[in-house]
């Protein structure tokens, strides 16, 4: 990796800048009507400090973690991206591959090129298929078989999107997204946008009955959804709230968090993504009881600043700074951590997409 001149995360995320044009940037950076839910997401985990113990033997720092019953070298999973070969054409057997050779999960988007069965052969990694559903229950049933099929890890569907949401930098401009054109350019008669509507319960536990593969749930809100998902079995509660990009006036991460690792308690393994940059903000998240961290638009930054070798670039910087923030805040391993390291602060920087990158310049509005 000596040819990737990448140091720090916030030289990637210029460098994509750079290299996108206007209306894919817009998209990347962008959340729904007034963003307001986006930036709820950085103001919880920047109003969250860290509370360092001293005078303990910090010499030797593992931040391995374990997931599904795979040890992944951090506990990071790159998140879903439906128009992962925009940013570079490979996609998401680029994504794959990336997370393979640094050593933490993928969970590939079914709005995502190239096929399921083409990112499962890319990467001998572990990988989850995640469903935006399109069809009936047996369209639905054919595509979680074919993820076993194909090896993938796990299955996850994503229960966020009942509708698509209004975008507005999109929309201003008159862009449809990648994936809303992928999704109409592969319509039938039956009209399979509604699909997603018409997802409930009975769905999950037809799914959870009929195949033997762990099932995860993206896109739970609530502690009354975690409830829920906890009753009909769900091995994951996926705690996220597309990172802003579905309904605005939403929650920020942190808070959701809390509210559903309070429910789950040891029933289901944790899941969480939502506006996280930094090895600190992914701290905080393993302290307040998640699992894994998914993360997404800094994937997508990777990829669009030079794909693989960058995706693999940004992963160890990521490493780096959570084993100075596991040093520095006096633990060995990810398992030391507890609220007990966490405390009520005030953020020092106005919330948005990039308050934590403060030695970025670049010009977010894009209308």
């Amino acid at each position: 990796m000596a040819d990737v001149p990448f140091r720090t995360i916030h030289q990637i995320v210029k460098a994509a800048r750079l290299r996108l044009n206007q209306t894919h940037w817009d998209y990347l950076v962008g959340a729904t009507e007034t963003e307001t839910t986006l930036k709820r997401n950085r103001m919880s985990i920047d109003s969250l400090a860290l509370k360092p113990r001293v005078l303990r033997d910090v010499s030797n720092v593992d931040t391995s973690g374990s997931f599904l019953g795979h040890n992944l070298k951090i506990p990071v999973c790159l998140a879903p991206i439906g128009s992962l070969q925009v940013f570079e054409e490979g996609g998401g057997a680029t994504a794959a591959k990336a997370a393979a050779e640094f050593g933490c999960m993928v969970m590939s988007s079914s709005v995502c090129m190239p096929s399921l069965e083409e990112i499962a052969a890319s990467a001998d990694g572990p990988k989850i298929f995640q469903l935006y559903v399109r069809g009936d229950a047996d369209w639905t049933d054919e595509m979680v078989q074919r993820a076993i099929d194909a090896g993938f890890t796990a299955f996850c569907l994503t229960v966020d999107t009942a509708t698509v949401s209004r975008r507005e930098r999109d929309i201003a401009k008159g862009v449809v997204p990648t994936s809303t054109a992928f999704m109409q350019n592969q319509r039938d008669p039956s009209g399979n946008l509604n699909y997603q509507a018409m997802l409930n319960w009975s769905d999950v536990k037809r799914i959870r009955e009929k195949f033997d593969i762990p099932l995860i749930l993206k896109g739970i809100n609530t502690k009354e959804d975690a409830a829920m998902a906890v009753d009909h079995g769900i091995d994951v509660v996926y705690v996220s709230n597309h990172g802003g990009r579905q309904l605005d006036q939403g929650r920020g991460t942190m808070e959701l968090l809390r509210e559903c690792v309070a429910e789950v308690g040891d029933k289901a393994k944790i899941a969480v993504d939502g506006g996280f940059y930094r090895g600190t903000d992914i701290l905080k998240a393993i302290a307040l009881g998640a699992d894994i961290v998914g993360i997404g638009r800094l994937e997508a930054w990777a990829m669009a600043a030079g794909g693989q070798p960058v995706v693999v670039r940004m992963l160890e910087i990521l490493r780096n700074e959570i084993l100075l923030g596991m040093a520095l805040s006096g633990v060995t391993s990810l398992e030391e951590l507890d609220e007990s390291f966490i405390a009520e602060s005030q953020p020092v920087v106005p919330p948005s997409v990039f308050s934590a990158f403060p030695l970025v310049d670049v010009d977010d509005e894009g209308y």
